[in-house]
This record gives structure tokens, C-alpha cells and sequence, in this order.
């Protein structure tokens, strides 16, 4: 009998499954998908508007609404993952994301477009949370900081590649699709990433699932709604009512959902977003850095492409291009991030933030001096500089940011994680962007121009102030 019992006690814990290459791959392409998407329709929007006689304030739905519903649902998608299984959602978002990318390719209509871009980003916030969990679950040691490395190469690669690609898409015409190529080429990337998905990713849950915070959903989703959507589409609407109204309401629903989670909190339930969470140093200061980086990462790629293809009047193809410096330098400093990691820390972080500094001052002055006569050359070495400061600190704040959550609030950790980062690449767009285009009327495009560019040095810099607090080592 106390052999029986000792039998009992004993009973080893059953490890997670390993993380197998095929399985990584996937898991990266499923990351991929959603930031190409939010970026690659920089490109395709002069041809969206002639297409579909979209109006400016229609095009930047079109931006919105696919990112808006990302942000408003990536926190969700991660409970849903722990609570039904991270496999199994991964499996539902990515055929949803290849459904709602043939409706946006086939749209007949800007109104049926919009529709489609809200539905294509809330099937992206249902797979993207369950990538980094899914690593979450089945790494560790090295293994772990190598997936995460390759996580944050892929993701800054996805941002710059998305706009060359929708350049090339486009420039391409295949079979006279013009700016639907865009989205319809997710469609064969989507049934090659299903059957990958089938065959080699292992299915991970929470061992102690928790049911879905409904009230912290929704007032989540009102606050984040009522801050993105009058920011993004104020501008072109002239700031109506409605858009001061709203932007008064989010902080109200934001105090409300905080209030919310630490009751839930306190009494022991699994709130949406775990305020105790936020009592890890690193996830705390590593969600800091990550604001004020994705709000110049996005601000630079939209302000870029707008004025490459606007002012400087480069075809698509021609302006996505000039960006192909910074996706290289971008993927080497990825690579030999790890290793520069294990010798001096976080310090490679605000490293990483003078080159970018470095980088950006270097197209600003290449703006003064050749405008309108920009391309590939006049670009190449701000761009070079700039994607390796990038991709020293990218990859390593997504690292440090979940290197203390459990595995068995993988999903919730990468839900909050993810969603500040979308939230801040919306919030890039909305002000950064919409700076842009206010002063290009009054100004002319290149003051425009340089004084963005300006603007995002200063985020840089404060990027490189906040870096300095992070914790010197991490797992």
C-alpha cells in the first residue's frame, strides 16, 4: 500500500511537447501574416482609391478597421487559446485569415472592403497570440531565446517586407488584379501554412484555464476603440463631435476596465489582463520601451511610403525598394543579437537606439539636401544604419518582455504584449501619421517630411532613456 501510494505522489508531471523546426516555421509564418497585412497596404492605397473612388476618410478606414479590431482582440485571443487549446485556435485564425483575405481581394466596394479588413483583423488577433505562447509552452533555456531571437526577426521583417512586397505585388499586375494581389496572395500562403499546421504543431493549453472575462473584454475593447478610431479618422472627418466625445470616453473605460481587472484580481479569478502581471520588472519596463518603438516603427513606414509615392513620385515597386537596405541590416543584427545578448545584456538595447538615431538623421539629411529627387541610392545608408539599430532592439525586447511569465499564462502574456504593440503601431499611424499629412498642405511635403522625421528622432531618443532601465540580465 505505501508503495501504491508513494506510486500516487510521485506521478511525474507530463512534459510539454517539443517545439520541432517544421513547428517553428509554422508558428513564424502565422506571425508574419498579420504584420505584412498591416503594412502592406501602405502601397496599395492609391490604387485602392482609384479602384474603389475611395475617399481619403474611406482609405483610412481600410487602415483602421484592420487595425482596430487587431488590437481591440489580441488580449482575447490569448485567453481563448489557453482556455481551448493554442493549437486549435491557431488552426481557426489562420483559416479565417485566408477567408477574409479573398474577401478583401474580391471586394466590389469600399464599404464591403472596410468590412473585410475588420473581419481579417480579428482572425489575425486569434492566431498571432498563440505564436508566442505555443514557444512559450514548449521552450526553454536556449532554445527558448533562439525562437524568441528568430520571433523578433521575423516580426521586423514582416513590418519592411510588407511594403516591399506590396510594391512588387502591385507593380507586377498578375493577371490584371492591380491592388487585390495584395490580399489575395495570402489566400495560397494561408492553405500551404494549414496543412504545415496540421502535421507538426503540437496542441498546448493552460493547466488551469480560466473562463473569458466579459466585462474586462468589453471595456477593453470600448477604450481602445474610442482612442483609435476618432485619432485615426479625425483628420480626414474634420473632427466632428463624435471624435472628441469618443476620445473623452476612453479614459473612462480605460480607469473602468483597471478597476475591473484588480477586483477580479483580488478575488483570486483570472481577470482578461492580470494587473499582478504587471508586477514583473521586466514585463513592465520591457511594455514601456515597446510604446514609444512601435509608434515610430509604424509613423516611419506609412510617412515613407506616402511620400516616396506622393512626392518624390517613385512607382510603388521603386518606393517600396529603397526600404530593402533596412530588411537586410534589419535580419543581421537579428542573428547576432543572441550573442551580443550573452556578453553585454540589455545594454544592446539602447545601442541599438543611437544606431537607429544614427540612421533616421541620416535619411532626414539625404530629405534636405536631394529633395524630390529621392531613390535608392540617396536613401541606402540612413536605411542600412537605421534597420541594424532596429534589429538590435526589437527581438530583445520581445525576449525580455515574457522571460518571467509562467507557461501557464503564456497566452495571457502574449496577448497583453502583442496588443501594446499593435495598439502603438495604430497610435504611430493616427498621430505621427496625421501630423504628417496636416502640415504637408501648409508647408510643402519635404518640411513635412523633415519635420516627422524630427519628431520620431525625439521617440528615439526617449526609446534610448527608457532602455537604460531595463534589467541588466534576463532568461
Amino acid at each position: 500500500m505505501t508503495e501504491t501510494l508513494m506510486s500516487r505522489t510521485a506521478r511525474p508531471v507530463p512534459a510539454p511537447p517539443a517545439l520541432t523546426g517544421p513547428a517553428l516555421f509554422t508558428v513564424l509564418l502565422g506571425a508574419a501574416l498579420p504584420l505584412i497585412d498591416f503594412f502592406i497596404v501602405n502601397v496599395a492605397l492609391p490604387g485602392i482609391a482609384a479602384g474603389l473612388s475611395a475617399s481619403e476618410a474611406m482609405l483610412e478606414l481600410v487602415v483602421a478597421g484592420y487595425g482596430v479590431s487587431y488590437a481591440v482582440l489580441l488580449v482575447l485571443g490569448g485567453r481563448l487559446g489557453d482556455l481551448f487549446g493554442r493549437r486549435r485556435l491557431f488552426l481557426a485564425g489562420m483559416a479565417a485569415f485566408g477567408l477574409t483575405s479573398l474577401a478583401c481581394g474580391l471586394a466590389p466596394d469600399a464599404w464591403s472592403l472596410v468590412a473585410g479588413r475588420v473581419a481579417q483583423g480579428a482572425s489575425a488577433a486569434a492566431m498571432l497570440p498563440q505564436v508566442l505562447a505555443t514557444i512559450q509552452a514548449t521552450t526553454s533555456g536556449p532554445r527558448r531565446a533562439r525562437a524568441m531571437s528568430l520571433y523578433g526577426a521575423t516580426a521586423g521583417l514582416a513590418m519592411v517586407a510588407g511594403q516591399i512586397l506590396g510594391g512588387v505585388l502591385i507593380a507586377a499586375d498578375l493577371a490584371g488584379t492591380g491592388w487585390r494581389a495584395v490580399f489575395l496572395v495570402n489566400v495560397p500562403v494561408v492553405l500551404a501554412g494549414l496543412v504545415l499546421a496540421a502535421r507538426a504543431l503540437p496542441e498546448t493549453r493552460s493547466p488551469r484555464p480560466e473562463p473569458v472575462d466579459v466585462p474586462g473584454t468589453v471595456l477593453l475593447a470600448v477604450s481602445l476603440i474610442t482612442l483609435l478610431v476618432p485619432l485615426t479618422e479625425g483628420r480626414a472627418a474634420g473632427w466632428p463631435l463624435w471624435t472628441w466625445v469618443s476620445l473623452a470616453v476612453s479614459p473612462v473605460a480605460a480607469a473602468g476596465f483597471w478597476a475591473v481587472e484588480r477586483r477580479a484580481d483580488r478575488r483570486g479569478r483570472t481577470p482578461l489582463v492580470p494587473p499582478s502581471l504587471f508586477s514583473l520588472v521586466s514585463l513592465r519596463r520591457g511594455l514601456l520601451l515597446l510604446v514609444p518603438f512601435s509608434i515610430n516603427f509604424s509613423s516611419f513606414m506609412f510617412v515613407v511610403a506616402v511620400a516616396l509615392q506622393q512626392g518624390a513620385l517613385l512607382s510603388p515597386v521603386a518606393a517600396g525598394l529603397t526600404l530593402a537596405p533596412m530588411a537586410v541590416t534589419y535580419f543581421a543584427a537579428s542573428m547576432v543579437g543572441p550573442r551580443l545578448i550573452v556578453r553585454y545584456g540589455s545594454r544592446v538595447v539602447p545601442a541599438g537606439a543611437v544606431l537607429q538615431a544614427a540612421g533616421v538623421a541620416l535619411m532626414a539629411l539625404a530629405v534636405w539636401r536631394s529633395w524630390p529627387h529621392l531613390g535608392f541610392l540617396a536613401l541606402l545608408p540612413g536605411a542600412a544604419v537605421a534597420g541594424f539599430g532596429q534589429g538590435l532592439q526589437l527581438p530583445v525586447l520581445f525576449r525580455m518582455v515574457l522571460s518571467e511569465v509562467e507557461p501557464a499564462r503564456a497566452g495571457v502574456g502574449s496577448g497583453v504584449m502583442v496588443t501594446v504593440q499593435q495598439s502603438a503601431l495604430a497610435l504611430g499611424v493616427a498621430t505621427l501619421g496625421t501630423l504628417f499629412l496636416s502640415l504637408t498642405p501648409g508647408t510643402g511635403m519635404r518640411d513635412a517630411l523633415l519635420t516627422t522625421l524630427l519628431a520620431q528622432l525625439a521617440l528615439i531618443t526617449a526609446t534610448a532613456l527608457l532602455s537604460l532601465r531595463l534589467p541588466r540580465t534576463f532568461d
